[in-house]
């Protein structure tokens, strides 16, 4: 796998991060800054709900940056709904150059490590990234119409409802962006889409050891290292499989998926979705970053590359991870 390291200081300018009602009752609402208390957003549609969501995460972004729109290179953007919907409709709003991405729940952390290159190369001054996913628009399209009301394995994650947005450039913050791995797809036979979180674990694995490698640094050098969304099953599984690499994850290693949620808030096995690494970077852990509670930290975002008809012609799920180290700068 191939690590970027970067050169010419690329800093997160800001970030901006929208949660949906039941992100809100979780342990980190504090961390967002902005929730809704119903699925709709004020919307008419789930859909056009979480167009608002990536809308409003922008918004943040762009204000907290004192930035217009006009003042950004590039956009880059990713969700989950058919042709990246969410972020189309979005990008036509901002008319700024546009990039579509997409890796599925590990989107995110592609865009950030494309962004920080392109800025590192000296192809743009500064950078707007987002992504977002919804708990229902979600269902409806990947699993079962959300009115038949099935029963949801234990193994399976909960679609995190949300958007996150940053903008990176070149202007110093707390926050630097030092290296990015990009993953390889990993797939081991699997085709339960009731477990992304089991799927996913070999590709976060694979791409934590190559990073190690790459960089020459160890788990000790990580005040953090998050994993997307393997949530409680695909941990587990991680620390397995990093053992048997004699690579020991400490208590410094947590999961978005877990994090997000309470465990008795009935998500199963946790958050999963575009929006839930994003929402979490982007806010509980970025403003840990400017506490200065956190000084190094290796974000390993995770997705499960799928789509429905693949599923029902039985056919196992490609997976992916990329993963960006973040480091404190003081002012």
């Amino acid at each position: 796998m191939k690590t970027w390291t970067f050169q010419n200081g690329i800093y997160v300018e800001s970030s901006g991060t929208v949660a949906g009602p039941k992100e809100a009752a979780g342990p980190l609402s504090e961390s967002f800054d902005q929730t809704y208390q119903d699925l709709y957003c004020g919307e008419e549609s789930w859909e056009l709900a979480e167009r608002k969501l990536m809308e409003d995460a922008i918004t943040h972004a762009l204000k907290k940056a004192n930035r217009k729109q006009e003042d950004i290179d590039i956009f880059i953007a990713g969700d989950l709904l058919n042709q990246m919907i969410t972020s189309n409709y979005n990008a036509r709003k901002l008319a700024i150059p546009y990039l579509g991405v997409f890796s599925a729940c590990a989107t995110v952390m592609e865009a950030v490590a494309i962004g920080a290159m392109m800025i590192d190369g000296g192809f743009a001054h500064s950078i707007l990234l987002a992504t977002s996913s919804h708990h229902a628009a979600s269902e409806r399209q990947f699993r079962y119409p959300n009115e038949f009301g099935y029963q949801r394995q234990e193994t399976a994650s909960y679609t995190v409802t949300g958007a996150g947005a940053c903008i990176l450039s070149q202007k110093k913050t707390n926050i630097k962006i030092s290296a990015a791995t990009i993953g390889a797809v990993v797939d081991y036979d699997m085709k339960n889409p009731f477990q992304f979180g089991a799927t996913m674990a070999p590709a976060a694995a694979a791409t934590i050891k190559s990073h190690l490698d790459n960089t020459k640094t160890s788990v000790g050098d990580y005040d953090c290292i998050l994993t997307g969304d393997l949530a409680r099953v695909g941990s587990g599984i991680l620390h397995k499989l990093l053992e048997e690499e004699e690579i020991k994850l400490s208590h410094t290693y947590d999961d978005c998926g877990t994090m997000i949620y309470y465990t008795d808030q009935a998500v199963n096995a946790g958050g999963s979705g575009a929006a839930c690494c994003a929402v979490v970077t982007f806010g509980h852990v970025f403003k840990l970053m400017r506490k200065g509670v956190f000084k190094k930290v290796l974000v390993v975002a995770t997705g499960s590359l799928l789509n429905p008809f693949m599923i029902y012609q039985k056919q196992s799920i490609p997976t992916i991870a990329h993963a960006v180290a973040f480091e404190r700068e003081d002012m």
